[in-house]
């Protein structure tokens, strides 16, 4: 029962610490030298790579955090169907239905890594890469029409803030819609809520008009109020 514990455990650490890496701090340490947080809107996210470092940081920037929310569920998928993993656990656990609680655990602090990481004294962006990409391992058609929807929101709005919380909300129907366990609903939700929480300085902007659309810097006054994130 250690063991078992000490895996499951050693786990969800794993899965944190991918979400940690810090892809658009490091853009901007190595390409300009610079410290992203202190620019823009002082995300490391991927809009502020865009804004801050240009087009080529901002897509590797996104890849890799989309990576990074891949990852977390590949490898809890993977270490949980080796052989000598189920002689680990005690006989009331059936780990076919215990990996998507499991799975579900390791997507949400991977997106608290992501926004919370330790390398940046607990600041970093606002997951939804992060999110996208566990979305992806877990159910790559919802990711998809999740995605879908991101994209047609930022064609028709050309606003990243607005068309990320569309993305959110739509995971969480979709993956309702999709029935998926329980454990993957619980964790659209989950996430959605949080990617939207994190974009309350966008909120604020957006109902008072000024969220700046892809292209357009944040004005100064604008960059007094943002939160890191």
């Amino acid at each position: 029962m250690v063991l078992w514990l000490a895996l499951n455990g050693g786990l969800l650490l794993l899965a944190y610490l991918l979400g940690t890496i810090p892809t658009g701090y490091l853009a901007g340490q190595i390409l300009k030298g610079i410290d992203i947080r202190d620019y823009g809107s002082g995300s490391t996210g991927a809009t502020n790579v865009l804004r801050t470092l240009g087009k080529g940081p901002a897509v590797l920037v996104l890849g890799v955090d989309v990576l990074k929310g891949i990852l977390a569920i590949v490898l809890m998928r993977g270490i949980y169907g080796l052989t000598p993993i189920g002689s680990l656990a005690p006989e009331s656990v059936q780990l076919v239905s215990w990996l998507p609680w499991m799975a579900t655990l390791a997507g949400i602090v991977a997106i608290l890594g992501h926004s919370k990481s330790i390398w940046l004294g607990f600041t970093g962006g606002k997951s939804a890469a992060t999110g996208l990409g566990i979305l992806l391992a877990m159910c790559w058609f919802v990711a998809l029409g999740a995605a879908a929807v991101f994209g047609t929101a930022l064609l028709l709005s050309r606003i990243v803030s607005l068309s990320s919380i569309a993305a959110a909300v739509a995971a969480a129907v979709l993956i309702a819609v999709a029935n998926q366990p329980p454990a993957y609903q619980l964790f659209a939700i989950a996430a959605g809520v949080y990617i939207i929480w994190r974009h309350q300085t966008n909120i604020q902007r957006l109902l008072a008009g000024t969220e700046p659309r892809i292209g357009e810097k944040i004005s100064q006054d604008a960059e007094d109020g943002v939160m890191d994130g």
